[in-house]
């Protein structure tokens, strides 16, 4: 960072950029105080639509950000708590009627009343500008409201949102603790599958778990849609959309119209299904753009089958029901197909699917608009059935999705929705003791002012979509609710800084959709953050996670008894290696080897070693494990019974522990330096687990019965 950047920083600017939720400086390593350059500031404030680059601009942009309220009847969106009442600010020329209604989500509508007036006015372009209060009632439900203001022929809108006090859980929840699977589902593999796991084989490890070993929930990586043909990108945290799902996941043969296939197109179908059935023996790298191409074909014959017309009825309605977003998705998708990523049309301003080259190309495009839209509702049919299926064979929660921080800039949220998200920066994580580099996700952040402005439809909707086929979401890095670490593009991801979100509208949404869809959340609260930031979710209801080697302070591991009791608490994450390999130091060994060490290998190993004692010997002296001797799998088991010594409400049980699985799923900060996110589940002879297997697995059985056994 360069210091005389620094200094040229006027206070005016660092006002503007305060008000603006902009962070002008930040703690780095040791506690040290780092002040975020001009050049990062500037950068941040231009992604933000504000001017700043000379004083004129600061004080012209002070002032804009300032009239910006006076400027319009209504705000773009109040967010409320159930039972709490709200004064309502309303900007009307001075001396002008103003009528103020409100239409609640079930229709009922109301006239609200002036409760005050505030004498402050404002000068706006010439025109002195009133600000009004109407009172808005305690006691409205839960739900989306609509406000509406007219004046003198002006009229204007907004939405009301009522949340939650406090995010329910669901009824078979109450009083309970329970245990679940934690598993990386394109890992997980039966005979039946392309080579990858899929949304049948969720169902079945989902029913194995939970009828033969009492699981209550199956957490799964993000399942989102990617690029619409391979090569795909092979991170589930770097989707192309949040709101759809990913067609490589389909089990081909189970979609009704596979039955009823020509005999040709079958024979062929089947060939594909072979070739992939074979792929499921490797035991070294999952073939994803192999599977997908052939899954593909596949689907390409299946989709041309004539569907019944009760099926084409109920693909109608999905489509109805997806409304514009899904059309929008699929013509993104049929465009992807036809044009590469860099080609220049995508370029050309105005972009979006409302550009003149999208609606050039969509009538050309339709068959392929209607076969995405199509591997959507396949998707959704499929899913539906999964969740099904944990709940019938006992689970209290069944599935919980993962929702990933954001999206790739050039996928299909990115076009669809860019009005809603900062075009450059990137959001990521600064440096810390296991990303000593800090971290750049290269992923367009919402835009906080622009997301209000829209009275978050997007974020609502797409909460909506990854609930509806859930008993539970988890959030990945759920403090970018309340702030993220932007990136200026081209800089490097220490040259960062944080830009704030309105929280209480985005936790009280998240809170409100998964109320309403009778699920849990579960926020991955790890990484630096604000104490107050843990109280404050837990106030909300929404559950915070604890990973065994990262609780404690100053080199002393927490007790069991102080760990939270509304958290999932686990003893691995997806971003460290499986604990057998965690013990064996492998995530040392494998950030040297990417130079991703800031320090000697020698001094991280031995730091590494003194964590893992502390924690070792804390599960000596509670009798878990034995003073000496003890296998590395003695040693997994005592660590989870550690976990399940908390009070914790939800103990994770990563899958890869329970087969003893070694290797590394996800290493931060490479991206095809390591094979993240295509290595199967394998045993520690490294000959792949099997679904079909899973159910006689003795090792699997053995860390279920320690978990299950000690309450």
């Amino acid at each position: 960072m360069n210091n005389d950047d620094v200094h040229e920083s006027s206070d005016e600017l660092l006002s503007l950029a305060t008000e603006l939720g902009v962070d002008t400086w930040f703690w780095g390593d040791g506690g040290t105080k780092v002040a975020v350059s001009r050049s990062t500031l500037l950068a941040v404030l231009r992604a933000l639509g504000v001017a700043a680059q000379t004083a004129d601009e600061v004080g012209a942009s002070r002032r804009e950000l300032q009239l910006a309220p006076w400027r319009r009847l209504l705000p773009p969106v109040v967010v409320l708590r159930e039972g709490h009442d709200f004064r309502l600010p309303v900007h009307t020329r001075q001396g002008a009627s103003v009528v103020v209604t409100l239409s609640s989500e079930e229709g009922a509508r109301q006239e609200l009343l002036q409760i005050d007036e505030w004498w402050h006015t404002e000068t706006v372009d010439g025109e002195t500008v009133n600000r009004r209060i109407f009172g808005i009632p305690a006691d409205l439900p839960l739900g989306w409201h609509t406000l509406h203001a007219e004046c003198e022929g002006h009229t204007a809108s907004a939405s009301l949102v009522v949340t939650p006090r406090r995010l329910e859980n669901p009824p078979a929840l109450a009083g309970h603790r329970i245990w679940g699977l934690m598993a990386q589902l394109y890992s997980v593999r039966s005979r039946r599958s392309w080579g990858m796991g899929d949304l049948a084989d969720l169902a079945e490890l989902a029913t194995i778990s939970a009828s033969q070993y009492g699981a209550g929930f199956l957490l799964v990586n993000p399942l989102h849609a990617g690029e619409p043909v391979p090569p795909v990108e092979p991170s589930p945290y770097m989707p192309s959309s949040r709101r759809f799902f990913h067609p490589s996941y389909l089990r081909v043969e189970h979609v009704p119209e596979y039955a009823d296939l020509p005999a040709h197109a079958r024979t062929h179908v089947d060939a594909l299904a072979a070739q992939l059935h074979a792929a499921n023996d490797d035991p070294e790298r999952i073939a994803r753009d192999a599977c997908y191409a052939a899954k593909l074909e596949a689907l390409t014959l299946i989709h041309d089958v004539p569907r019944t017309a009760a099926r084409e009825q109920r693909f109608a309605a999905f489509r109805a029901r997806q409304g514009e977003a899904l059309e929008h998705f699929a013509l993104w998708c049929a465009l992807a197909e036809k044009f590469a990523p860099d080609a220049p049309e995508w370029a050309v301003e105005p972009t979006g699917p409302r550009s003149a080259f999208a609606l050039g190309h969509r009538v050309a495009l339709a068959a392929r608009i209607d076969f995405h839209c199509w591997l959507q509702w396949l998707c959704d049919e499929q899913l539906e059935v999964a969740q099904r299926a944990a709940i019938v064979a006992g689970m209290a929660l069944g599935i919980v999705h993962d929702l990933p921080v954001g999206v790739q800039g050039r996928g299909a949220d990115a076009w669809t929705l860019r009005d809603v998200l900062a075009a450059g920066v990137t959001v990521g994580a600064p440096p810390d003791v296991f990303n000593q580099l800090g971290q750049n996700w290269s992923q367009p952040p919402w835009h906080p002012g622009q997301l209000e402005e829209t009275g978050y439809a997007a974020y609502r909707d797409m909460l909506r979509s990854v609930l509806r086929h859930a008993g539970g979401i988890r959030v990945d890095h759920v403090l970018g609710l309340f702030r993220l670490w932007w990136i200026p593009v081209g800089a490097d991801a220490r040259e960062g800084t944080y830009v704030h979100y309105d929280h209480e509208a985005l936790i009280g949404i998240l809170a409100l959709e998964a109320q309403r869809a009778g699920a849990v959340v579960i926020g991955e609260d790890l990484g630096i953050f604000e104490p107050w930031v843990r109280d404050y979710l837990t106030e909300r209801g929404i559950f915070g996670t604890s990973i065994l080697w990262f609780e404690g302070s100053d080199g002393v591991p927490l007790p069991p008894e102080q760990y939270r009791r509304h958290c999932l608490t686990s003893v691995n994450t997806h971003d460290l290696p499986p604990t057998a390999g965690y013990l064996a130091g492998d995530h040392v060994t494998l950030r040297e080897s990417l130079g991703l060490l800031t320090r000697p290998v020698d001094e991280e190993r031995a730091a590494d070693a003194a964590e893992q004692e502390a924690v070792l010997g804390l599960l000596r002296e509670r009798g878990l494990l034995a003073a000496a001797g003890a296998s590395v799998q003695e040693t997994v088991e005592a660590l989870y019974a550690f976990t399940a010594l908390t009070p914790s409400t939800l103990v994770g049980v990563a899958l890869v522990d329970a087969v003893g699985e070694r290797r590394t799923q996800n290493q931060p900060g490479t991206i095809d330096e390591y094979a993240n996110w295509r290595v199967p589940l394998a045993g520690p002879d490294g000959r792949p687990v099997l679904l079909d297997d899973l159910a006689a697995n003795a090792r699997f059985a053995s860390l279920v019965r320690v978990v299950r056994g000690i309450r």
